[in-house]
């Protein structure tokens, strides 16, 4: 039977855990009664649970934390991975706390530690999914008994977030970048980022068998980042693009004149192998931006640019979503309401058109 018995002037918890086996716990000196008792109660109900662990075996947080990350190493991209390791070094503060002893008030004072490091709130919300996900590993393998992350205030904006800033190129700006471009397979690689919405990824593993010659479309099938084809990461990734035909007539004259590749790739690099987004940017993309006397951007921004075309054209925005392959249309307005919030006085008086009311 479970007891709180003192011994050289210490209170010691003495019972079974819950493979039957006696335990001893002996409590910090100064402890009281009272204390020991609730400890005993805590340890009942861990065992009762059967979760107990003895506290020499738990770990801090630091080393459950690489035991997931090498967990999750078979099963998520290169690029994650590299994610959730700059995600870990924002725990450099409490790594070193036993993941039991982690509470809702050790996260929120790290919390603020952080803010006023300067970290920003949207990277805090990120790094705090990858901090509930380390302790949920915790808790599925009892290292503690519950999530306390669950239980925290999470932080909130107030109003000194700055909004994402992306460049949107203008139509005369999109025949410049292109008429820029010296070389025709990067006129075609720019022109379908620009008329596709397609990511970056997205466009290099490109083949020829998933252009759609019938249905003027291009149908995004995989991936290709870090030296590695990949599956799209969710079902709407994987996704048909309408295309103009003026864009399909120019593929069918790029299809003539690009090399033929045993990958069978729609923009192949050297080697037969595909481009690499580093050497695509430094030799290729930004030239053309300089010497089209064009501000420097990101080549997401073209992917914006396209967005921006079907908004600024009156399109559904699940028609967007779609063409896009966001998740769901709260994402893509999640990302570009303000382009939606035009002043748009015709839109007021069209709405009067056909409603009658007497003067007052």
């Amino acid at each position: 039977m479970a007891k709180v018995a003192k011994r050289r002037d210490r209170y010691v918890i003495d019972f079974y855990d819950h493979q039957g086996k006696r335990r001893w716990q002996t409590m910090p000196a100064g402890t009281t009664l009272k204390s020991a008792k609730d400890k005993l109660r805590e340890i009942e109900v861990a065992v009762g649970r059967g979760i107990y662990i003895p506290p020499k075996h738990v770990s801090t947080l630091g080393a459950i934390a690489k035991d997931w990350l090498e967990l999750k190493r078979a099963d998520v991209r290169s690029s994650t991975l590299q994610m959730y390791d700059g995600h870990l070094k924002h725990f450099t503060e409490i790594e070193h706390v036993r993941v039991d002893r982690i509470t809702a008030k050790t996260i929120e004072q790290w919390i603020a530690k952080r803010r006023e490091a300067g970290v920003t709130l949207a990277t805090l919300r990120k790094v705090l999914l990858t901090l509930g996900a380390v302790l949920k590993y915790a808790v599925r393998h009892r290292y503690m008994p519950y999530n306390p992350l669950s239980d925290v205030d999470r932080p909130r904006g107030q109003g000194q977030e700055k909004e994402a800033v992306f460049h949107v190129l203008q139509r005369a700006e999109i025949e410049r970048l292109i008429a820029a471009t010296d070389h025709s397979g990067f006129k075609m690689l720019f022109y379908l980022a620009v008329m596709s919405g397609a990511r970056q990824g997205e466009l290099f593993a490109l083949k020829w068998s998933d252009v759609l010659w019938a249905s003027n479309q291009v149908q995004i099938q995989r991936t290709y980042n870090h030296g590695t084809f990949y599956e799209p990461k969710t079902k709407t990734s994987k996704r048909k693009i309408d295309l103009g035909p003026m864009v399909m007539t120019a593929l069918k004259r790029w299809k003539l004149a690009c090399p033929k590749t045993e990958l069978d790739l729609v923009f192949p690099g050297d080697d037969d192998k595909p481009l690499q987004h580093g050497h695509v940017g430094r030799y290729h993309f930004r030239p053309a931006l300089a010497a089209a006397e064009l501000p420097r951007m990101r080549f997401h921004d073209l992917r914006h640019t396209y967005a921006s075309l079907l908004i600024d054209q009156g399109e559904n925005v699940v028609y967007i979503q779609k063409q896009l392959g966001h998740s769901k249309p709260t994402v893509t307005l999640d990302i570009y309401a303000h382009l939606m919030e035009k002043h748009r006085p015709e839109a007021a008086a069209k709405l009067e058109n056909g409603i009658s009311v007497a003067e007052w």
